[in-house]
């Protein structure tokens, strides 16, 4: 199939988002799929995001964004942020009438709301609404999300779960005397990931817990919370091997926040066998389950000390249920797509017009899209 992704979140971001997004790329592309990607990052005028600069938000950039899709001929379009990107090609898609999946990545309302609590949740989930139920599906990452996106007015939901690289998060890495924490009194709890008030790290913080808390990370909260913590170690931020060695050296992942849609991070502290504790919130609950990988608990204290008595064998036999793979799959799955005739028309058409005027698709394309099967086509657009 011919693919083209819009985000307004890539690299050389670093984030759960994007290393989901450029995974399910490469997986997509080695099962032999054309993908084109859209992001900030293509040569566009761009502001930083207000309290978020790592984001960047395209202005000017809808002439150019239609000749790609249209010099492209996709397949399927998918629209994964609700960014001035996405919102730039899910205005094409609407005024062509060509069918478009979304997806759901993070909490947005609320993010915004504590960032600024003078917006109300309910202005946020409207915007989410209008912008997620005009497209065919949107991919949402567990059950109890969807659960409770459904609950909000939101519809066509299908699940899309994530993967982990368990060759590079793996518990061979861990060595506790001699290792990135040496020195430290044990045990240790670690949390890694963007240092921001949505994340509330500061529930991680003021938890009393034994031994030595870590932060791995950076973020716009992180000087404020170094003032105010002194005794707790910030490492900054970390990748590749040395990142995976702060997940494996850990004695428990501890993870805070209530506003993520699923906590890559987690999955990766388990693959390096170290167990996770959480508030019982979307995400991560769905990700621990019944596995014995992890606790649970409104307690978060509780859920942290119980963690030091699982067995972390279990916790690494848990992250090897998920693949990228199996991820791309369900990504792939979950894409709406035209017939094939009735694509290469489309496209055709497109050219003949000069651009002068937009063919519209016709809406029974878009209703045979969303009750295809979703076998990717043999015939290329």
């Amino acid at each position: 199939m011919r693919i083209i992704l819009v985000t307004d979140a890539w690299e050389p971001q670093v984030n759960g988002v994007v290393r989901t997004l450029s995974r399910t790329v490469d997986e997509c592309r080695a099962m032999g799929h054309e993908v084109e990607v859209i992001s900030p990052g293509d040569g566009y005028f761009t502001l930083p995001l207000p309290t978020y600069p790592e984001i960047r938000l395209a202005f000017f950039a809808k002439k150019d964004i239609q000749r790609r899709i249209e010099k492209f001929e996709p397949d399927a379009i998918h629209i994964a942020t609700e960014g001035s990107i996405g919102q730039t090609a899910r205005s094409l898609c609407l005024k062509w009438n060509w069918p478009f999946t979304t997806s759901y990545h993070t909490q947005f309302p609320e993010y915004v709301h504590a960032r600024f609590p003078f917006i109300p949740l309910s202005l946020g989930y409207a915007f989410m609404r209008r912008f997620h139920n005009s497209g065919g599906r949107m991919m949402v990452t567990t059950p109890s999300m969807s659960k409770e996106l459904l609950a909000k007015g939101f519809g066509n939901i299908s699940a899309w779960a994530r993967g982990v690289d368990t060759e590079l998060f793996n518990p061979e890495l861990r060595d506790v005397e001699n290792g990135v924490y040496a020195g430290l009194k044990r045990p240790v709890f670690v949390n890694v990931g963007r240092i921001a008030v949505e994340k509330n790290i500061e529930g991680f913080l003021e938890l009393d817990l034994p031994g030595t808390k870590v932060v791995v990370g950076d973020g716009p909260q992180l000087e404020e919370l170094r003032r105010k913590y002194p005794d707790i170690v910030f490492t900054g931020v970390k990748h590749g091997e040395e990142l995976a060695r702060h997940f494996a050296d850990a004695d428990v992942f501890v993870f805070p926040s209530r506003t993520d849609t699923f906590g890559l991070v987690n999955l990766e502290a388990m693959a390096c066998g170290t167990p996770v504790s959480s508030f019982p919130v979307p995400g991560p609950q769905d990700i621990i389950g019944t596995s014995g990988a992890g606790a649970f608990d409104e307690d978060l204290q509780a859920a942290s000390l119980a963690c030091l008595d699982l067995d972390r064998e279990v916790a690494r036999k848990h992250a090897l249920t998920y693949s990228w793979t199996a991820c791309a799959e369900d990504f792939v799955k979950n894409l709406e797509v035209p017939p094939g005739p009735e694509r290469r028309r489309f496209w055709k058409r497109l050219k003949r017009l000069g651009g002068k005027v937009r063919p519209r698709l016709p809406k029974r394309m878009r209703r045979s899209a969303r009750d295809s099967s979703n076998t990717p086509p043999t015939d290329q657009a």
